[in-house]
């Protein structure tokens, strides 16, 4: 069988061909490009002929699955699929799996960072300190003893609700489900409108989808505290950005913490939220570590074992 990884995953050579070592010792033809691409022609040239074909964060449109006659598993080292022509997939019979689990713990180390850096205003201090400026007015608050609103309990918001009960906030959520473990941790559920009225900080961990797309519009913006502190680092078009940006500009939102956007960096100069006030901005960066991307890789391996062995795991549903 031909496997093909597409991309590279932001690890190791060695790392790569060790994996593509047992597999080649296992009788398959194991074919990896070192380089990115988001041509479709050229998509769809390294995917031909493979059964198996592996990407991670790069779109793979519905003409490529067309093209690549021989497709019968996409495994996507992601944790969102939100990039993949899943009708597409879903009418040629593709089996698609996904990596979810293995940025669980570095994203919702940023989202935590983002709140401190959004409470205690450090990249104005730092801005200050080159300019040869002093902390004079920039005060700052505590995470400890302030309401943090998690809308999405998935891994990652779990996650991150766990760190901030350990900073000693109260954690309030918005989820379609009720999880044991999150009652137990103490965590309160609310409405969506009730968590963006009643949060001091707020984390968006919800995956892009046709039910989310938009879903913190400008209306709910206007629902959030006007010193609130909205952290993003989930997906940019699940937040009505222009909205979100102006909010900002005219002070009715504290601050914004922002790894995520309506495509991906670099950014139009004209993006709104480029020119916004009170915002920390980071190039999509919340999934990348060391760990995260070796898990990444060791789980993306482990789903094309599985899928061999007919056994697929992390099967999403289309």
């Amino acid at each position: 069988m031909k496997i093909s990884l597409l991309e590279p995953l932001g690890v190791p050579a060695a790392v790569i061909e060790s994996y593509g070592k047992k597999l080649s010792e296992a009788g398959h033809e194991f074919v990896y490009y070192d380089t990115k691409t988001t041509d479709p022609a050229e998509l769809a040239k390294r995917s031909e002929g493979a059964e198996i074909v592996m990407i991670a964060n790069n779109p793979y449109p519905a003409s490529v699955v067309n093209a690549a006659k021989d497709l019968k598993m996409l495994d996507v080292a992601f944790t969102g699929i939100d990039h993949v022509a899943l009708d597409a997939c879903k009418e040629a019979g593709v089996t698609v799996c996904n990596a979810s689990g293995y940025s669980t713990e570095t994203v919702a180390e940023l989202v935590l960072a983002m709140a401190v850096a959004g409470l205690r205003k450090m990249r104005e201090g730092d801005i200050r300190t080159r300019s040869g400026q002093t902390a004079a007015g920039l005060g700052g608050r505590e995470i400890a003893g302030r309401t943090v609103g998690i809308i999405g309990l998935g891994h990652i918001g779990l996650r991150a609700a766990e760190l901030f009960l350990a900073f000693g906030a109260k954690v309030i959520a918005f989820n379609r489900s009720v999880n044991p473990k999150a009652v137990e941790m103490g965590i309160t559920y609310k409405t969506l409108d009730e968590v963006l009225q009643e949060s001091d900080i707020i984390s968006l961990n919800l995956p892009n989808n046709k039910e989310t797309k938009g879903i913190i519009s400008a209306e709910k913006i206007a629902l959030m505290k006007n010193d609130a502190v909205f952290i993003n680092c989930a997906r940019g078009p699940i937040v009505d950005n222009a909205a979100l940006a102006a909010a900002l500009n005219n002070d009715e939102l504290g601050y914004a913490c922002i790894d995520v956007y309506d495509g991906e960096p670099p950014l139009a100069e004209d993006y709104p939220l480029l020119h916004a006030k009170n915002t920390l901005l980071t190039p999509h960066q919340g999934f990348i570590s060391e760990e995260a991307m070796l898990r990444r890789a060791e789980i993306v391996f482990a789903n094309v074992d599985a899928y061999l062995k007919g056994e697929a795991i992390n099967v999403c549903k289309l």
